[in-house]
């Protein structure tokens, strides 16, 4: 008699944690360059802008912002004093979020970037 086979819970979308650093302030401070960037990490992932808010603080201050996606959301949160962008970027369905970490280090130049990934879904939460 054979075992049956686990049933495991689906993975409904990756929650992408991208960290830059040593980014010039100049464009962590230019929300229109990276609206920008992020419409372009949203379409090389396959993912369908809906909607962006972006807010920037004033002279010589970060940019915070989402870029609403029918896949889910790319938000960034940046500090030129620091030189340091937090991106997260959270794709469900067929969507590639990877391709979209690509295209945000690519326009933001940062010397050193990490990128952990998340599985998000029914099943995926540890108990505490």
């Amino acid at each position: 008699m054979n075992a049956p086979t686990p049933i495991c819970p689906p993975v409904l979308g990756h929650h992408l944690l991208l960290d830059m650093q040593g980014v010039a302030a100049t464009l962590l401070t230019d929300a229109t360059r990276i609206e920008r960037a992020l419409r372009d990490a949203a379409h090389a992932a396959g993912a369908t802008p809906l909607d962006a808010r972006l807010h920037h603080f004033g002279p010589g201050l970060g940019v915070t912002g989402v870029l609403l996606l029918r896949e889910s959301h790319i938000s960034i949160h940046t500090w030129p004093e620091y030189g340091f962008a937090a991106v997260d970027i959270f794709m469900c369905g067929t969507a590639r979020p990877e391709l979209g970490v690509d295209v945000l280090v690519r326009a933001l130049a940062p010397t050193d970037w990490h990128v952990r990934n998340h599985a998000r879904g029914p099943g995926t939460a540890r108990p505490t």
